[in-house]
């Protein structure tokens, strides 16, 4: 008699774990680092959490660090600042980037842009257009190359970095100053 509760109560168990499993890949997506567009900030082989419900329930912001689908091939993931959201006018002047003609301030760089890799040139961004770049300017194929990712490809925003252990922790302190 007791060998069919235990067995129930191992088989809810297994339920349970199941459904919590779901529904945190539902909401979130793991993400490797794949080279050092975004240094210093994130470098390669590093592991990190991507929320699915921040964008669910809001759009991304300017500052915030984005996972998307590569528009030219879908099925290539990349990383990304937000630099300007729909309706911004972004340009790169003297190797600076101004957004509705305001320098942003841009202390979390690898280093400043050099003129071979941010010439001179604006971008005006559609109602769903996000214009993304590496936070490692001089090295990261971003929105100056492919031009603005469309919302639709947008997987979510980097909250949190589990690998490796020394760098563990919660994503807000690389997030973008004013």
């Amino acid at each position: 008699m007791r060998a069919p509760i235990f067995l129930r109560e191992v088989l809810d168990r297994i339920i349970l774990i199941v459904a919590i499993y779901a529904l945190i890949n539902m909401a979130s997506v793991r993400y490797v680092v794949d080279g050092m567009s975004m240094e210093p900030n994130f470098h390669d082989q590093e592991y990190l959490i991507v929320s699915r419900i921040n964008y669910l329930l809001g759009e991304p912001e300017m500052g915030d660090i984005i996972v998307f689908h590569f528009p030219d091939n879908p099925l290539e993931d990349y990383i990304k600042r937000v630099i300007g959201v729909p309706g911004d006018v972004v340009e790169m002047r003297d190797t600076y980037v101004f957004v509705n003609g305001n320098l942003i301030e841009e202390a979390y760089i690898n280093e400043p842009c050099t003129v071979n890799s941010c010439s001179d040139r604006v971008w005006q961004l559609g109602p769903d257009e996000f214009f993304v770049m590496g936070d490692n300017r001089n090295r990261s194929s971003d929105s100056r190359a492919f031009g603005p990712v469309g919302r639709e490809f947008i997987i979510g925003e980097v909250v949190f970095r589990y690998w490796p252990l020394e760098n563990i922790g919660l994503m807000h302190q690389y997030a973008f100053t004013d």
